[in-house]
């Protein structure tokens, strides 16, 4: 049984940064390691509780991803299991849940791109009839899936939430031509995952994107199309007007609104019947997705 991981202590390596989920270490001027912890945050906070197997689906998921997406743009993995020497004395916590990855210059915009009207975007669109600046047709149903897929970016906040912004504000932010690119590599990327996931039985609702540059070549980065940076629902149960089961965190958040949290920290522990909920369909979407078991 693999043991679960809330927090990494590499004393001997440089640490880059924690993230949420994210333990991010320098091993060079030009490399990084990337730790997915099981760490999981709702609501913008990390609960004290965490999903055993989490780390490990976020870091598999997204090395399936970047070699079957490869061709469409490069990718910041390097490995994912023989590491340099140094990091041989952290085998037992770095085991299936690491990437050596390059560094790059992180674009600072989330590249959203939805297929369904779900979360923001369906909010958005109930208020205006539009998703970041998009006009979408009218009497759309909550979870619609949309005539085609559109790109919706966000902010990449530092802290507190990301804001869906315009196509022309990234255009203002970063330069027309880089704009197109990301547009453009962003609906390709979901398009072909899309088509992957609905063969086995897994709607991609929506997911986020992060792109940097490396010697001015656009760079894949961060994770690939998990169950955190995507809406992933089972295909045999999707019924438009309504919000949808899926796999991610929706365990979570049920147990969270239902026991009334006011979503501000400290978050309350999770009960282990939500804690199993959340790391079956975790694994769930892992298997489906690969077509094989996560161990």
């Amino acid at each position: 049984m693999q043991a679960v991981v809330s927090q990494t202590n590499f004393s001997a390596l440089k640490l880059h940064g924690r993230g949420k989920v994210r333990d991010i270490y320098e091993l060079q001027d030009d490399l990084l390691l990337i730790v997915a912890t099981d760490r999981l945050s709702a609501f913008d906070v990390v609960l004290p509780t965490p999903i055993p197997d989490k780390g490990r689906v976020l870091t598999q998921l997204s090395v399936f991803w970047f070699n079957y997406l490869n061709d469409i743009v490069k990718n910041h993995l390097i490995a994912s299991k023989h590491f340099p020497t140094i990091l041989e004395r952290f085998d037992s916590e770095i085991r299936g849940r690491a990437m050596l990855v390059r560094r790059t210059e992180p674009i600072p915009i989330e590249c959203v791109v939805r297929g369904y009207l779900s979360g923001s975007g369906w909010k958005e669109y109930q208020k205006s009839g539009s998703v970041c600046g998009i006009h979408l047709p009218a009497g759309l149903l909550e979870s619609d899936r949309l005539p085609e897929p559109v790109f919706t970016p966000s902010t990449k906040a530092t802290s507190g939430h990301d804001e869906n912004i315009a196509f022309d504000e990234v255009v203002s932010r970063i330069g027309g031509p880089l704009a197109e690119r990301l547009r453009e590599v962003s609906l390709k990327l979901y398009r072909l995952a899309a088509e992957h996931a609905s063969a086995r039985g897994i709607i991609v609702a929506d997911t986020k994107f992060e792109f940097g540059l490396l010697n001015g070549e656009l760079v894949w980065i961060d994770e690939a199309l998990t169950p955190d940076s995507s809406r992933f629902w089972p295909a045999d149960k999707y019924l438009p007007g309504q919000a949808q089961p899926s796999f991610d965190k929706q365990y979570v958040r049920d147990y969270l609104e239902q026991i009334g949290w006011n979503k501000q920290p400290p978050a309350p522990a999770l009960p282990p019947e939500v804690v199993i909920g959340t790391q079956q369909k975790y694994r769930e979407a892992y298997q489906r997705i690969t077509g094989h078991a996560l161990d």
